[in-house]
């Protein structure tokens, strides 16, 4: 193991067991010093005890330098491992079950790391690919992307599958849902790329009428393949909570049924959306389904365990999952409808 590598890890676990972000960029910050010291300066600065000399390098990251560059494993990233353990029980046969995610974002918009972070540390965790989902314009607040900037992210997009196959990065986005039930990009990005996230992120309190009606709407849509974060409800962390959105779900969930659209079981532990009584009435309505982690860091990419313990806890069918498929067969259902 060497220094950026300790470095690496130790920030994923600070994000996997949701540490405050400053502590975690304090190892991403020192692992980027890091990487752009020579070999020969590196040794001199580790037998110099210089290290923190240097910008973007304190006490706590040069000890975790100095250890893995003298062919030790850090104490603190021992310690670290040792805590980690798993995150809940259950879900384990469906987990491993998973061969990607199809939602999370980069600093491209709301998420704290670049796209080749997120990319590199889902091939860490063995996903065969993963959806690189940043938000639609209309969320400014996030950062969201303008036609322009996705067109941009889309080559970035390729140089990385490039450089990462036989793993797949898949283009997408988080796409708003308009008050009106319109898609926040247009027609021809949203043919172009490869998931299509629909979620609602505005004006959550909406009557149950207006509502239903914007996320029929959504469902209907040709483009929409995953209906994120159903009722966009928070129940624990920064944001403080939120309650669910009202919305006819047993209408909502026919149409995601009749248009083959998945329904997100989404495993943010803040979000844990949709609820465990709406979870079983979109498993009654024979739904499919994308267990994601909606990660905004490389860390939250392992909390698909969340979602899978929940999908197990309420009878959903491994095979309803469309994360569960090959790469292949999921890509002919994300283009059903748009050809």
């Amino acid at each position: 193991m060497n220094a950026v590598t300790a470095l690496r890890r130790i920030a994923f676990l600070l994000e996997r067991a949701r540490e405050a972000s400053h502590r975690v960029q304090a190892f991403r910050n020192a692992a980027d010093v890091v990487t752009r010291l020579s070999p020969t300066d590196l040794d001199r600065r580790v037998a110099a005890g210089t290290l923190t000399d240097l910008g973007g390098i304190g006490p706590k990251t040069a000890a975790v330098i100095t250890q893995a560059h003298t062919g030790h494993t850090p104490d603190y990233l021992v310690r670290l491992e040792e805590s980690a353990g798993h995150l809940v029980e259950g879900g384990e046969k469906l987990l491993a079950q998973l061969r990607g995610d199809l939602h999370c974002h980069s600093s491209w918009s709301d998420g704290g790391s670049p796209v080749e972070e997120m990319a590199a540390t889902a091939v860490e965790l063995g996903h065969e690919y993963l959806a690189m989902t940043d938000h639609s314009p209309r969320l400014t607040v996030a950062r969201g992307l303008t036609a322009e900037r996705l067109r941009e992210q889309l080559a970035l997009v390729a140089t990385v599958n490039e450089q990462l196959a036989p793993f797949r990065l898949l283009s997408g986005i988080e796409c708003d849902i308009n008050v009106d039930g319109t898609l926040d990009q247009t027609d021809e990005l949203l043919g172009e790329v490869d998931v299509v996230v629909a979620s609602v992120h505005s004006k959550l309190r909406t009557d149950r009428a207006a509502m239903t009606a914007r996320m029929l709407a959504a469902v209907r849509n040709p483009h929409t393949d995953v209906l994120g974060h159903v009722t966009g409800r928070l129940v624990t962390g920064d944001r403080g909570v939120r309650p669910e959105s009202d919305f006819d779900a047993e209408a909502v969930f026919a149409a995601c049924a009749e248009h083959d659209v998945a329904v997100e079981i989404n495993s943010r532990p803040e979000r844990l959306d949709p609820p465990r009584r709406l979870l079983r009435q979109a498993v009654a309505a024979g739904c499919l389904f994308s267990v994601d982690t909606d990660a905004h860091a490389p860390g939250q990419l392992d909390w698909q365990a969340y979602g899978c313990a929940r999908a197990e806890e309420c009878d959903v069918d491994p095979d309803r999952v469309v994360n569960t498929w090959p790469l292949a067969d999921l890509l002919a259902w994300t283009r059903r409808s748009r050809l």
